[in-house]
């Protein structure tokens, strides 16, 4: 028996972590698969005519358990590594790959999904249905259903090439990222590194057995570094080695897989129709064109671009000072950290003590019960992968009776909640949100979803809890707004439930919720000393405030530099041919650079959201959402920021997935379009 292949005997129907061994993965998706090829057979080989509920429902609610068992794995590679499971994927990822061209290229389902795809008019179907049918059949055809046999092999072939190779491109950053450490015998040599980091480095050096201290390129170690050390000379070595990860030349180097990647996705646009890799993507994007991309970044970057000049001109005269002639990008972080110092008085140590990591999360637990009614319960009997992760259940709070006066439960189970926070040598870099289990409803029941949140924070020390800097927090709020769009997600079918929407919305409800942070009325029932329970005194919460814009224009420009590269990565594919990585990312993002290029490093070979994540062609979209979480978190300042009415609303927003367009789900909720002035009025006033 493969426990993987069962219904879970555990609370909720839970991942059994307990229970999984790795040699249990591989023949349980064979077997899954097996068992969804004959639920597919099932359809196919339905003699009755194909209606939208043999056809369409039963494909759509096909597969249960077999995405459940992939969930499992793909989230604790990611999060739980090892060279073992490393290898699993790489075994696994072909055999999953083929299963799914199997499915969207299989003519005869094909043909049934085609009739009644082309006789809906004949069916009433509500709105989430019809959204159901026309993605089902578009999903088709872009997966290549209207293709010649020859031409369906090809696409085949090219999906299982991608699959392996992004995964090894991930493999890869993850591999040379944890190969580096650099060890420092002497204190004296990390001056002007706070005692809380230089604890951790401590810690770090002991578990290696050395003495002193160990800096790695993992970001809670890398991050402080670069902004505290007075050491110039450490800063740009650590730097260098940042920007040499997988772009050294040697086992890890990702330059050639970089090529390779972009070659199979311009032959699977070209093979389907389309341009370019961007506008196979972009058809199914709110912005709909590579275009209207470029022109959107380009209008962001005029606006931007003289913020950026006159802010870096500040650090300058601040290097100056210290005779330093020309600044590098190794230098940016510490300067900024001085000039936020000397302008705001504040720096990230001393804000620290009043954000300790379970403070915070009280915090967003606390702002989730008043905006959504939800309640968070923690639950030590739900097994989980590894000692750090907890598990919490979420509770909406009812109010005991309906209106019509019928029963009403006083609270109603709404998703599990998985969180994972701390940094190990087998996660990979970074925080974001993921679900074990996707919400559907099917025959009368409303099955929940199963979420997670997996970050890298300082961990504690034996003398100090976990405190986070003030963008850990916001880090913190953006993926439970995440969270939040999966938790909350309430629709019929498992493929529109939750964070299942165009990309570029997808990081309107992490962004939207960033912005509680700056409110200085929900600040202050937080912001608490961790040993003296001091309120974060009102100067320091002005300060805050004051500072939310402080390096907007770099930190915009930087984001539109990722933005451009990718866009161009994805529709400029043939220039590669004649052009190194290094040349390609330069040239595209000359417009966006501040500071002499190094000509030892480059990012794309580590830029894992663009060649291992989703974001290919589709990076820009975290600056496409920042407008409609500017535009929505208007709506909320201008009629209280716990409006009842109006959070009433986005939880609409926020439960109805992919039900409908993005668009007429947005201007639902706020009564227009949003406006791009809503963004540039809170970045530059």
């Amino acid at each position: 028996m493969n426990i993987l292949t069962e219904k879970f005997n555990t609370p909720y129907h839970s991942a059994p972590f307990n229970q999984i061994k790795n040699e249990d993965y591989l023949p349980a998706f064979k077997e899954l698969i097996q068992n969804s090829e004959e639920e597919i057979n099932a359809i196919v080989n339905n003699t009755e005519e194909p209606t939208f509920e043999n056809t369409i429902e039963a494909l759509a609610f096909s597969g249960e358990q077999l995405d459940v068992a992939s969930n499992i794995f793909f989230n604790l590679n990611s999060a739980e590594t090892s060279d073992e499971l490393q290898q699993i994927a790489q075994e696994a990822s072909p055999i999953l790959t083929e299963y799914s061209s199997k499915i969207s290229q299989n003519e005869a389902l094909f043909n049934k999904i085609k009739k009644v795809y082309d006789e809906k008019e004949k069916y009433n179907l509500n709105e989430e249905q019809q959204m159901l049918l026309n993605e089902t059949y578009k999903g088709f055809v872009r997966s290549g259903a209207l293709l010649n046999e020859e031409d369906k092999e090809k696409l085949k072939k090219i999906s299982m090439d991608l699959s392996l190779k992004s995964l090894q491109f991930g493999q890869n950053v993850l591999a040379s990222t944890n190969n580096y450490f650099k060890h420092i015998p002497n204190k004296e040599d990390l001056a002007g590194i706070p005692e809380a980091i230089l604890e951790q480095y401590a810690e770090e050096a002991k578990e290696r057995n050395l003495d002193g201290y160990i800096l790695t390129l993992q970001y809670p170690s890398y991050i402080p570094l670069m902004t505290y050390a007075e050491n110039r000379e450490l800063r740009r070595e650590i730097a260098l080695a940042n920007g040499k990860k997988s772009f050294d030349g040697g086992e890890f180097d990702n330059q050639n897989l970089i090529k390779e990647l972009l070659n199979l996705k311009q032959q699977k646009a070209e093979l389907l129709g389309y341009t370019t890799y961007a506008d196979y993507v972009l058809e199914e994007r709110m912005a709909k064109s590579p275009t209207k991309v470029i022109d959107f970044l380009n209008k962001l970057l005029t606006k931007a671009k003289p913020y950026a000049e006159k802010e870096i001109e500040e650090l300058k005269s601040l290097a100056k000072a210290d005779g330093i002639e020309e600044m590098q990008g190794y230098d940016h972080a510490f300067y900024a950290e001085k000039l936020r110092k000397a302008k705001y008085d504040l720096n990230d140590e001393e804000l620290k003590p009043y954000f300790p990591l379970d403070q915070v999360q009280e915090a967003v637990f606390g702002l989730s019960k008043q905006l959504f009614g939800l309640t968070f319960v923690e639950r030590n009997d739900i097994p989980k992968y590894h000692e750090d992760v907890k598990v919490y259940e979420v509770f909406e709070m009812g109010s005991g009776k309906s209106e019509d006066g019928s029963h009403n439960p006083e609270k109603t189970f709404k998703s599990l909640l998985y969180v994972d926070y701390f940094p190990r040598k087998g996660k990979r870099a970074g925080a974001w949100m993921t679900s074990y289990k996707n919400q559907y409803k099917k025959e009368g029941e409303n099955s929940r979803p199963h979420i997670s949140i997996v970050c890298n924070f300082s961990k504690p020390t034996k003398d100090t809890p976990s405190l986070l800097t003030f963008q850990e927090v916001t880090t913190l709020f953006h993926e439970f707004g995440h969270a939040l769009h999966g938790m909350l997600a309430n629709t019929q079918y498992p493929n529109l439930s939750g964070t299942s929407v165009k990309w570029d919305f997808v990081e309107l409800p992490s962004q939207f919720l960033e912005n509680f942070c700056y409110e200085p009325e929900f600040l202050k029932t937080f912001a608490k000393h961790y040993k003296t329970g001091e309120v974060l005194p009102d100067e320091k919460i002005e300060k805050i405030e004051q500072s939310k814009n402080f390096m907007e224009g770099y930190q915009t420009l930087r984001q539109i530099g990722f933005g451009l590269l990718d866009m161009n990565y994805h529709t400029k594919v043939e220039e590669l041919e004649n052009k190194s990585v290094k040349e390609f990312e330069d040239n595209y993002t000359k417009a966006t650079q501040l500071y002499p290029v190094n000509p030892e490093t480059a990012m794309s070979p580590s830029f894992s959201h663009i060649f291992q994540g989703g974001y290919s062609a589709g990076y820009y979209s975290y600056k496409w959402a920042e407008v409609l979480d500017a535009d929505a978190f208007q709506y909320f300042k201008e009629n209280g920021i716990f409006n009842p009415e109006i959070a009433a609303k986005y939880k609409i927003l926020l439960s109805s997935g992919g039900t409908k367009d993005p668009m007429e789900l947005y201007k639902s909720f706020r009564g227009s379009e949003p406006k791009v002035e809503s963004l540039l009025k809170r970045a530059f006033g």
